[in-house]
C-alpha cells in the first residue's frame, strides 16, 4: 500500500489552501498519496496529518487524530502559535526530516468529560485544551462547586471555569490568569473566570483525580468542550472530567524548546543582556 499523509486546513485562510496545494504536489512527486477527507484519511491509514491554520486548526485534527493514533504537524498561520511548532517558510525543510524519520512524538494529556443526568450518563466528549463553564445571562454569577475523587474541594462563586490540560494552560486560561504548565506536567488545571472571592483561587491538581464540577448556585450554565459543542448544565447536573485513555500525538522535530516558546509568544525580552 502507498503511504498516505492527510492534510486538515483552514479553509477561511486562502494562503493555506495555497500551500495546500504545493504540499499536494511536494508529496505527488514522492510518489505519496495525499488524503483531505476525513473518511478517506481512516480508511487509508495515513501515516501523518499536516494541520495548516492556528493553535485552533492544530487542536481539531489532534482530537480528532487521537482515537485513530495519528500524528499531527502543525504549521502556523494564526497568531501566537503555541503548538503549531512550523512556520509557513520552513515547511519543506520539516518535511524533508519527517520523511527521513528525524522527528519525535510528543503525547499530550486529553480529558474525558461526562455530563451526569439524574446518574445517567448523558453526554460524552473528549477535549485536548479545555472543558469551560460559563454564565448564561451577563447579570448575577453562578457558584460551580468542584469535588475531587468525591470529596468537596472549592468552590468557586464567578462568571465561569475552566477545567484545563497542559496544552490548554496556554489558551483561554492563560488570558484568564492562568499559570502556564508545561506539556511535560501530568496536571488538570482549574481557573475561574473573574472570580467573586478571594478564596476562589486557580488550582493544580494530578491528573490522577476525578473532577466533579456542578451547579452550587444559578439555575444553569453553558459548558464547552476545546471552545465546541457548547450544551446547557442544569441545576441537579455535574460534570465528570477525568484524564481520557487515549493522548494527541504531535509531531515535534526539535527546533524549539518549550521555555524557548514561551518567550518568544509572550514576547519576554527581560532575560536578554542589553
Amino acid at each position: 500500500m502507498e503511504r498516505a499523509v492527510g492534510l486538515w486546513l483552514n479553509k477561511s485562510k486562502p494562503e493555506a489552501t495555497v500551500l495546500a496545494q504545493e504540499i499536494n504536489d511536494w508529496f505527488r512527486k514522492r510518489c505519496w498519496v495525499v488524503l483531505s477527507q476525513w473518511e478517506d484519511i481512516i480508511k487509508h491509514k495515513t501515516d501523518f496529518l499536516i494541520s495548516l491554520g492556528g493553535d485552533g486548526t492544530l487542536l481539531e485534527a489532534a482530537r480528532e487524530g487521537a482515537p485513530h493514533g495519528i500524528p499531527v504537524m502543525g504549521v502556523n498561520f494564526g497568531r501566537l502559535g503555541f503548538l503549531c511548532e512550523i512556520e509557513k517558510i520552513d515547511v519543506f525543510q520539516a518535511l524533508e526530516k519527517i520523511l527521513n524519520r528525524d522527528y519525535q512524538i510528543q503525547e499530550r494529556l486529553m480529558l474525558r468529560a461526562v455530563v451526569k443526568r439524574n446518574d445517567v450518563e448523558a453526554y460524552t466528549q473528549l477535549a485536548l485544551n479545555d472543558v469551560v463553564f460559563s454564565r448564561e445571562s451577563p447579570e448575577g454569577i453562578i457558584t460551580l462547586q468542584a469535588n475531587l475523587s468525591g470529596e468537596p474541594s472549592v468552590s468557586y462563586p464567578a462568571d465561569g471555569l475552566i477545567v484545563s490540560t497542559p496544552t490548554g494552560s496556554t489558551a483561554y486560561s492563560l488570558s484568564a490568569g492562568g499559570p502556564i504548565l508545561s506539556p511535560n506536567v501530568q496536571a488538570v488545571l482549574l481557573t475561574p473566570l473573574a472570580a467573586h472571592a478571594l478564596s476562589a483561587r486557580p488550582m493544580v491538581v494530578s491528573d490522577q483525580e476525578e473532577i466533579e464540577i456542578f451547579l452550587s448556585n444559578g439555575e444553569q450554565c453553558l459548558v464547552s468542550f476545546d471552545g465546541r459543542n457548547s450544551i446547557k448544565l442544569r441545576s441537579g447536573e455535574s460534570v465528570i472530567i477525568q484524564k481520557a485513555s487515549i493522548r494527541a500525538k504531535l509531531i515535534r522535530l526539535g527546533n524549539r524548546s518549550f521555555p524557548q516558546v514561551v518567550r518568544e509568544k509572550l514576547r519576554d525580552r527581560w532575560h536578554e543582556k542589553t
